[in-house]
């Protein structure tokens, strides 16, 4: 198993505070968290653009948007047919609730990560994203760029999601504030020193000792 603190801390040190996910609004962050599946941020943040210019991103305005309207809007960002279809999915369950994310939160319980990963096209990623940054829970987002870090650090047998979350524990002084921290720290280190295991090599990560992080 493995303990993740130490590296959080030595991330944090190193890399200060990194003030994430950049949005305006919890509900920015819900529309991002789809739109950013399999593609890169730049692409994103033109599809968000042309629908704030056309809906100001509120999601009532969103849904009444015809298909090819908003497949046309998001289209920048890839794959926009599934796309249309899980976020029209996504904006209508949040819709019910009026965006009370508390209230959604109390309704579901420990059953919230469940219910959400019964949408279309949002999987384990995108399920945790949403407890983290919009439901305010904590959780380990084990993306790419985390299970590539782990790699190169020793640790094996982490090619999906799932793999590398399971073998994380969390202590639970951890809140989301941390997570969410956390979770910037790491693509934000992803982008800079991830490109191949020699730029890891060369990182301030290059000799960290997994001991650290091992829990026997």
């Amino acid at each position: 198993m493995i303990n993740p603190i130490p590296l959080y801390q030595e991330m944090y040190r190193q890399m200060g505070p990194q003030y994430w996910w950049p949005a305006d609004s919890k509900m920015e962050i819900v529309i991002g968290a789809i739109l950013v599946q399999n593609t890169n941020w730049n692409n994103v943040d033109m599809a968000l653009t042309n629908l704030r210019d056309e809906t100001d991103l509120d999601i009532k305005r969103i849904l009444k948007l015809s298909v090819e309207q908003l497949q046309s809007l998001i289209r920048p960002s890839g794959f926009y047919v599934n796309k249309s279809r899980s976020l029209r999915a996504v904006l209508a369950w949040f819709d019910q609730f009026d965006c009370d994310f508390e209230k959604m939160s109390a309704e579901y319980g420990s059953g919230l990560r469940k219910t959400m990963l019964a949408l279309p096209g949002v999987g384990e990623e995108t399920a945790d994203s949403l407890l983290v940054y919009v439901f305010d829970q904590p959780a380990f987002i084990a993306d790419k760029y985390t299970r590539t870090l782990f790699t190169y650090m020793g640790f094996r047998g982490l090619k999906t999601y799932s793999k590398l979350q399971k073998r994380i524990i969390l202590p639970e002084s951890f809140t989301y504030q941390d997570a969410q921290e956390f979770h910037g720290l790491l693509d934000e280190f992803g982008k800079k020193y991830l490109k191949d295991k020699q730029q890891f090599k060369d990182s301030f990560l290059g000799d960290f000792d997994k001991k650290l992080l091992t829990i026997n």
